[in-house]
């Protein structure tokens, strides 16, 4: 299978299981219960990790991208569900904790339909088909004293490999996300 959408979050619970810190068990919780519930998809779950007043930074070109407020946050979100690239593995491999943030790096791999990946920039030789986009991704998960997410400040190397795949490397949720025709 191309992607593992559960691996996003097991380095996450690895080290959950072996903190006895109580601030930094709580940081590790939020982060895995976002990371689930964008998985799902479950907005208001989604949603419900985040501060009153979640502030993204997405660096793009050395420009913040990121959506602003809770209103902006959840129009990325929804925004992000419909280019049907949600079928996302975040392979860490390096993980930070204090009491106030968590550092998460790894390569993030989401499988783009090549029209979406063509329509932004990223090139393909058969907008009909699926790729496998890879980027290497660092994010801070800044969290406030109540435990909430405060926003991500993410930083990426742009696609380090775009990888055509075959219809039986995609997994189902994709596959039922993506080619199954709306009853």
């Amino acid at each position: 299978m191309a992607v593992d959408p559960t691996r996003t979050w097991e380095l996450l619970e690895q080290r959950l299981a072996t903190t006895t810190n109580a601030r930094h068990r709580v940081v590790l919780g939020v982060v895995i219960e976002h990371m689930k519930a964008e998985a799902a998809p479950d907005l208001d779950g989604l949603m419900a990790t985040l501060s009153p007043t979640p502030d993204y930074h997405f660096w793009n070109g050395g420009q913040d991208v990121g959506p602003k407020g809770t209103e902006g946050v959840k129009t990325y979100y929804l925004d992000f569900l419909a280019t049907r690239t949600n079928i996302l593995e975040y392979e860490l491999d390096r993980l930070v904790v204090d009491d106030h943030c968590l550092v998460t790096e790894g390569f993030l791999k989401q499988i783009y339909p090549g029209s979406y990946a063509a329509q932004i920039g990223i090139p393909v030789d058969d907008e009909s088909a699926d790729y496998l986009v890879v980027f290497r991704q660092l994010i801070l998960w800044p969290v406030d004293e109540n435990g909430l997410i405060q926003g991500e400040d993410s930083y990426h190397s742009g696609p380090s490999s775009v990888t055509k795949l075959s219809f039986d490397e995609l997994p189902q949720e994709y596959i039922d996300l993506v080619h199954t025709p709306a009853n």
